[in-house]
C-alpha cells in the first residue's frame, strides 16, 4: 500500500519581488554620503552660520534642512525597495568644525557639494536598467538639481566673502 501526500496547497498571492539590491547599496551610499556630509553639521546655533552675513546664512540654512530632508527620502526609498537604510556612523572629527573660520569653511563646502554631485551623477550612471533603478532615479536627478543649485549659491558666497577680505 503506497501513500501520498496531500496536494501542496495552492497560494494565490503575487509573487514577492526580488530585492533590487544593487540599487539598494547605490542608495545606501548616497545616504552614508548625505549623512556624513559637513552641511550636517552646520545648526542653528552654529558659530558660522551666527558670524555670517543674512546673504550668507539663509543659503546655508537651507542646505542644511535640505540634506536632513534627502537623508529621509532616500531612506524611505529603500525601505520601499525592500532595503534597510544603513545608520550613521559616529565622526568624532566633527567636534572641530566649530573652530574654523567662515572664509576657510565655505571652500570647504564648495568642495563637499562638488563631491556630492559627483557622486549622484555616478550613481544615477550606473543604476542604467537594474531592478528598482526607475523608482529611485527620479528622486537622485531632484536632489542632483538641488545641489547644483546649491553649489551655485555656495560658489558666489565664497567668492562674496573672500572678496572681503
Amino acid at each position: 500500500m503506497t501513500t501520498t501526500a496531500p496536494p501542496a496547497p495552492v497560494v494565490h498571492s503575487r509573487p514577492m519581488a526580488a530585492t533590487p539590491e544593487a540599487v539598494v547599496d547605490a542608495l545606501n551610499a548616497l545616504l552614508e554620503a548625505e549623512q556624513n556630509s559637513i552641511f550636517r553639521f552646520m545648526q542653528e546655533g552654529s558659530p558660522y552660520l551666527g558670524r555670517a552675513t543674512a546673504e550668507v546664512r539663509r543659503p546655508l540654512q537651507a542646505m542644511v534642512r535640505a540634506s536632513y530632508r534627502h537623508c529621509a527620502e532616500l531612506s524611505a526609498a529603500i525601505e520601499s525597495l525592500g532595503g534597510n537604510p544603513r545608520p550613521r556612523g559616529l565622526q568624532p572629527e566633527e567636534q572641530y568644525l566649530a573652530f574654523l573660520s567662515l572664509k576657510f569653511l565655505l571652500p570647504k563646502l564648495v568642495e563637499a557639494k562638488k563631491l556630492t554631485i559627483r557622486r549622484y551623477e555616478n550613481t544615477l550612471k550606473a543604476l542604467d536598467d537594474a531592478p528598482g533603478a526607475a523608482e529611485a532615479r527620479g528622486l537622485l536627478e531632484q536632489h542632483l538639481n538641488e545641489h547644483r543649485t546649491d553649489l551655485a549659491t555656495l560658489e558666489k558666497a565664497t567668492a562674496d566673502v573672500l572678496a572681503k577680505k
